[in-house]
């Protein structure tokens, strides 16, 4: 299979599947060949913007166009798992799978199980490890230019009033959804542990105080790492009136670096090399996604032609999940939990089948 194009379809045509079209646009190698949706006037927005067939069903789309090889699972987060197995079990197709890739740890393991078993490939979106500022982090904390992590600081505040969540069905559910830390803030969460390393234990307390949904907007939280350094996470979307600040800090024995912006692109403080910070800084004024979804299409690629490993493989995926899920465990059981457990939330991700039937696709 990896001797063929990478030919990509589409299901779910959200904000973020335009950025997807486009970097699948601008990437060699990679091709375009379909988007789908259920509401057809979005599915066909794309469709003419990019000149490719439309659907709104992914049953028919995946019939009529078999040459179809890689689909990019982007519909609510509540359906990646569910979509995720039908692509790889019944049609054999590679997945691109969005933020925050699968709503529980068990989930990913199915997934990632199924892959192996008929030779498939997932492929997790973690677009921000690719910021400039990112990178500039790790390479700093790799070669001890800023020495050992000490304290690691995450603080997102942000705005989403009750006229966001009352968008779809399907925001502020813990079924499809996840609160304030799975959607807005997923990102710092991997962060947290990609570049400060393996997370011990955590405690947390999450409530709801700037909206009418059933999911936190507000967490706070204590890490511990296997280091033995500290961290401590304060993510909000109960901000008023605007969206205000979104950092993670590095406090190490050589120095402190900063990363902000409105999507981690902006190197704000570096203490080995403070000129370092307007030449890692990337403008995303014109686009929160930044531009790493554009260099994940190239290591698809370099993967699928060059046999070069993909970044973001299972075990450093699950260990995302598995953070993320630990801060709901600790709230539910008001106590400190391990990170490296089975355990999983209650919450997060149950079971909803009448809330799914909105976003499932009938059967052809």
């Amino acid at each position: 299979m990896k001797n063929e194009e990478i030919r990509v379809a589409i299901i779910g045509c959200g904000r973020i599947a335009g950025h997807h079209c486009r970097s699948i646009r601008d990437t060699e190698g990679v091709k375009l060949l379909a988007v789908c949706d259920l509401i057809q006037e979005k599915a066909a927005a794309y469709g003419k913007e990019f000149n490719v067939p439309y659907f709104t069903n992914y049953r028919q789309m995946l019939r009529d166009l078999p040459q179809i090889n890689t689909v990019a699972v982007i519909t609510p987060s509540g359906m990646h798992h569910e979509h995720a197995m039908e692509m790889l079990s019944l049609y054999k197709k590679n997945i691109i799978v969005e933020k925050p890739t699968f709503m529980r740890p068990s989930q990913l393991k199915e997934a990632y199980d199924l892959a192996q078993k008929f030779g498939l490939y997932v492929f997790p979106v973690f677009q921000n490890r690719y910021n400039l500022a990112v990178q500039r982090v790790r390479k700093a904390l790799n070669n001890e230019e800023l020495g050992k992590v000490r304290i690691v600081s995450v603080r997102v505040r942000w705005c989403r009033p009750q006229r966001y969540y009352d968008l779809a069905a399907w925001r502020g559910t813990y079924a499809q959804d996840g609160g304030a830390l799975t959607n807005q803030g997923i990102h710092h969460v991997d962060l947290m542990r990609n570049l400060g390393g393996a997370v011990k234990k955590v405690n947390a307390v999450m409530r709801t105080l700037g909206a009418d949904i059933e999911v936190e907007d507000s967490v706070v939280a204590t890490v511990a790492y296997e280091s033995g350094a500290m961290g401590v996470l304060e993510v909000t979307t109960a901000a008023r009136p605007d969206d205000f600040e979104a950092s993670i800090s590095f406090v190490c024995e050589k120095g402190l670096a900063q990363i902000g912006g409105i999507a981690v692109n902006e190197l704000q403080i570096f203490t080995p090399d403070p000129s370092a910070c307007a030449a890692f800084s990337e403008d995303f004024s014109g686009c929160i996604y930044g531009n790493g979804h554009k260099e994940m299409y190239k290591d698809i690629g370099a993967f699928w032609y060059k046999d070069v490993p993909y970044p973001v493989g299972r075990e450093d995926c699950l260990s995302t999940i598995k953070l993320l899920h630990s801060f709901y465990r600790a709230d539910e059981e008001g106590a400190s939990v391990d990170v490296d457990s089975d355990k999983e939330s209650k919450r997060l991700g149950r079971a909803d089948e009448e809330l799914a039937n909105l976003y499932r696709t009938p059967m052809i």
